[in-house]
């Protein structure tokens, strides 16, 4: 019961958007570039500057590392068997190599574990948001059409102005900064308002495109990567990293979560296979109805 009080929440802020864009319709584009160069951003501050860091979550960030590279590694041993284009490699790499520890994965840390694991859950979602701004955003600009090389991906970035807000967070609570209450009342609201628009944009997406003309192969692997080796891969690492059995427990089931929603907003902006990227974000959300559970079972 539990887990559908946490999950519901979410399908119902998606199917905000989907019943909108059907009824009403949006321009998807300009909401995705809004979240991500005005709201993305604001929020990423606010993590950095209201949450304090120490060395305990170094383990955790490696952790983060490892598990993101490692399910890109394999999902480029998957592409070149399958001789996919720069394109669909692309594609693939959003649709399988980040998880939805935000508006997804913390709710259900803090539910699982307490006040304790929802922490390293907050430490978990920062690590994947950065990762997400810069080698997502990486993968997504090498794969969109109007790309012409490395230079061009490693350009867009530094242009993503979420680095910036992480690197002025960081600056505030290490030279501890004092910021007013009325900026920071203003910070909240902005923050707190983005992990719903962008779930809202993923609705949106999802009432534009039809799971029919995806390329069923391509899913399959991707959900396979995202569901299947993700959690076996954070397993393998957990033997190995000296932390709390606590820890280890939550590594594995933040590994399990479904495609993050970010991506399909990075696939948006560079219009690298935004339908395949999102379709995936919805399926893998549903199954993880089915295999949540199962993963709660086997780890707890």
């Amino acid at each position: 019961m539990i887990f559908f009080e946490v999950i519901l929440p979410v399908f119902m802020i998606f199917a905000i958007g989907f019943i909108g864009q059907k009824t009403i319709g949006f321009d998807v584009k300009a909401l995705s570039k809004m979240a991500m160069y005005l709201l993305s951003p604001v929020l990423v501050f606010r993590t950095f500057y209201v949450n304090e860091f120490s060395s305990d979550h170094l383990y955790i960030i490696i952790y983060c590392c490892l598990l993101c590279f490692s399910l890109i590694i394999f999902t480029y041993l998957i592409a070149w068997v399958k001789k996919y284009s720069k394109s669909e490699t692309c594609g693939l790499i959003l649709s399988s190599s980040f998880m939805n520890n935000g508006n997804y994965g913390t709710p259900v840390a803090l539910l699982l574990f307490g006040a304790a694991g929802f922490e390293y859950a907050i430490v978990l979602m920062v690590i994947q948001s950065l990762l997400m701004a810069t080698v997502g955003v990486y993968y997504a600009a090498k794969g969109s059409p109007d790309n012409d090389g490395i230079r061009s991906a490693l350009m867009s970035v530094v242009k993503m102005p979420i680095m910036y807000g992480a690197l002025i967070g960081l600056f505030f609570q290490g030279l501890s900064v004092p910021v007013s209450e009325s900026i920071m009342q203003a910070v909240h609201l902005v923050a707190d308002a983005t992990i719903p628009l962008i779930m809202v944009i993923l609705g949106i997406q999802l009432a534009k495109i039809s799971i029919r003309t995806t390329a069923r192969e391509k899913l399959i692997y991707a959900l396979s990567i995202k569901l299947v080796v993700s959690p076996f891969i954070a397993y393998l690492f957990t033997l190995m990293l000296p932390v709390d059995p606590m820890v280890k427990q939550l590594m594995i089931i933040m590994a399990a979560m479904p495609a993050a929603a970010n991506t399909t907003m990075y696939a948006l902006e560079f219009n690298t296979e935004p339908d395949f990227v999102s379709s995936t974000t919805l399926v893998s959300t549903l199954l993880t109805l089915v295999t949540l559970p199962v993963m709660f079972w086997l780890v707890l």
